[in-house]
């Protein structure tokens, strides 16, 4: 007979998923009620106004789309592109990509622009190509894990706004850890997942649209058969998804609770949970402590005699990525970290997949005990493969980030 799950104990200090805050398991295995019990229309209210603070806005289009991160990319371009209009993805990374696939399968007519792994965009050359290409909607990352870059943000909003675009951008695994604005930064559509600075498991997506967003999901609406009333829109050119709709999820959570699909109920208590979490500690403050655990590891990384990869400039708080010393294999470098001291690091993807590991530092794991044990264990493992390293110069580098 099969036996009930009952997982090791890890310490996941990779790049995502991360180990949840145990306060979100505890609302994960809270009894289940109706999707239309007004204990649960409350809920999802308080979801939506939890959001607004995470996100830092003010828009009434703040819900959630059930599914995996990657439910959230494919719900705003599936509903804010027509077949046929432009998107411009500026690419710096293996979800850059990722946005490339989604839009082309939403038909869009796609255009790129690259820089190489490892650094990220001026302002100047994203606006060059809004004004050559002349987009519907300009997608970007905003922290791509796969370099563990942080592309900025601030301008990118009035360059759009300047040429007629809308901005839609991937805070995956940014949000929570690194500064975001929507309002203030000008962002029309913006998505995440709950398995990163958040800390929670993935299943749920978070996402925000402004005002002019919606007015573009709204022109596509329709009513379903079966629930559609006199008055209600009909189109010809509906969004081609029918579970990713947004327009259709926007009536789900709005005041005529139009039935969608039904609503994960423990998903939703943990993307409340995370939400409720951060906003107790202060969105300053979680950012401030990823930032403060992202430099100690970086000290400690460093301090072992490894190389990190990329513009540390542009880094993400809540990840870095280091070069794998010459001679060590490192895919048994991971299993070693994983079988000796169940702690979890990553590699990269593509042209960085086996050339660097990627360690993370962030949302509950974003803290110092995690920090230390990962670089002690880092260490061993480095020197049970060969590698000379300074005894102990992780952690006491790691020690003099946190004194200083």
């Amino acid at each position: 007979m099969t036996a009930p799950v009952d997982p090791p104990a890890r310490l996941l200090m990779g790049p995502g998923p991360i180990d949840a805050d145990p306060r979100v398991l505890r609302a994960l295995s809270t009894p289940l009620v109706g999707q239309y019990d007004p204990v649960m229309t409350g809920y999802m209210n308080d979801t939506m106004e939890l959001y607004r603070g995470v996100w830092a806005t003010r828009n009434e289009a703040t819900v959630l789309v059930d599914g995996t991160s990657r439910a959230g990319i494919e719900a705003a371009l599936v509903s804010l592109v027509r077949p046929g209009q432009r998107v411009l993805v500026p690419v710096f990374g293996r979800f850059g990509h990722l946005l490339v696939e989604i839009a082309r399968r939403a038909q869009a007519e796609v255009h790129t622009i690259e820089v190489p792994w490892g650094e990220v965009f001026p302002a100047s050359v994203v606006e060059e190509a809004v004004r050559r290409v002349r987009p519907h909607l300009v997608a970007v990352v905003q922290g791509d894990t796969s370099t563990t870059m942080n592309q900025p943000l601030e301008e990118l909003g009035a360059i759009c706004a300047r040429h007629g675009a809308l901005l839609y951008t991937d805070a995956t695994a940014s949000l929570g850890g690194n500064p975001f604005e929507a309002d203030a930064w000008g962002i029309d559509a913006a998505t995440a997942g709950l398995q990163k600075c958040l800390a929670g498991p993935s299943g749920s997506a978070p996402i925000t649209l402004s005002e002019r967003a919606v007015a573009v999901v709204r022109a596509r609406s329709r009513v379903e058969e079966g629930l559609r009333v006199e008055g209600d829109p009909d189109t010809d050119d509906p969004v081609r998804s029918n579970y990713f709709d947004l327009g259709m999820i926007l009536d789900y959570w709005g005041p005529r609770r139009l039935n969608h699909h039904t609503e994960a109920t423990s998903m939703l208590y943990a993307a409340r949970e995370c939400a409720r979490i951060l906003l107790e500690e202060g969105r300053q403050a979680v950012i401030d402590r990823h930032a403060l655990h992202g430099r100690a590891m970086l000290a400690g990384v460093r301090g072992l005699g490894l190389e990190v990869f990329g513009d540390v400039a542009h880094k993400m708080h809540n990840v870095v990525a280091v070069h794998i010393p010459a001679g060590v294999d490192g895919d048994a470098g991971r299993a070693a970290m994983l079988a000796d001291y169940g702690i979890e690091i990553g590699t990269s993807f593509g042209p960085l997949h086996g050339r660097v590991w990627r360690i993370g530092t962030m949302g509950y794991n974003a803290r110092r005990d995690a920090v230390l044990l990962t670089l002690a264990a880092l260490e061993q493992t480095l020197r049970r493969g060969g590698v000379r390293v300074p005894a102990g110069g992780g952690v006491d580098a790691a020690l003099e980030a946190y004194a200083a």
